[in-house]
């Protein structure tokens, strides 16, 4: 599957484990013939407000960002996010869908250290992974917050390294974000992107070790 020295197989968890846009369900709910055009804005403010808050030097949780990005896609579309709205909106974060393979991808992996790394704070993992019954899968549920830094920033990765006691050539990462592929692998990980949607890579100057059309390729 993966070069002799891989030890640890960690994963990053939105749009790797599981579809991010699934949440368009319950945002078309909310705001009938919106829900897409707010679910899209919401990951996109989501991921940019991480970034400007890395930036800026000024961390904040990613439950209290992805509250953030909510409130400003609705606004955005002229839609008003009344607190019971709001509550039912970030719920549908703790129980995202799941992409088909995944289970049964998780269930064959033998023999490696399993962890998921992800830019999510703990109040955000721990239900979710638990809402699916993924939890006897993995050895670890990292998170960023343990240190304040999000990914791609190079201290994340050295503080998911810490927690995974291995050398940063014994990491296979996997997500399907780029700028993610980007991060661990000029930190050193072995890389694989998760290519869903058949997209191209940023120009980084970096060259995953593996690009995978999904996670049942990871056996190929």
């Amino acid at each position: 599957m993966t070069d002799n020295n891989v030890k640890a197989i960690v994963f990053d968890v939105y749009g790797t484990l599981f579809d991010v846009h699934s949440v368009i369900e319950e945002c078309e709910r909310q705001f009938p013939e919106k829900g897409e055009t707010i679910s899209q804005i919401w990951r996109k403010k989501q991921l940019e407000y991480s970034f400007l808050r890395g930036l800026m030097g000024n961390y904040r949780p990613f439950w209290e960002i992805t509250k953030d990005a909510l409130r400003y896609a609705c606004m955005a579309e002229d839609v008003e996010l009344t607190p019971d709205k709001e509550k039912k909106l970030l719920e549908s974060y703790k129980k995202l869908d799941p992409y088909k393979e995944v289970e049964g991808v998780l269930s064959q992996l033998e023999g490696y250290q399993l962890a998921v790394f992800s830019n999510g704070s703990e109040e955000m993992l721990h239900p979710l992974i638990e809402h699916h019954n993924y939890q006897g899968y993995f050895d670890q549920l990292i998170s960023v917050n343990g240190i304040k830094q999000f990914k791609p920033h190079p201290s994340s990765y050295l503080y998911a390294l810490e927690q995974l006691g291995v050398e940063r050539d014994e990491v296979l990462f996997l997500s399907s974000n780029t700028w993610d592929i980007a991060g661990a692998k000029t930190f050193g990980f072995q890389v694989a992107w998760v290519n869903r949607s058949g997209g191209i890579m940023d120009e980084l100057g970096v060259t995953p070790d593996y690009v995978v059309s999904d996670l049942t390729e990871l056996f190929e």
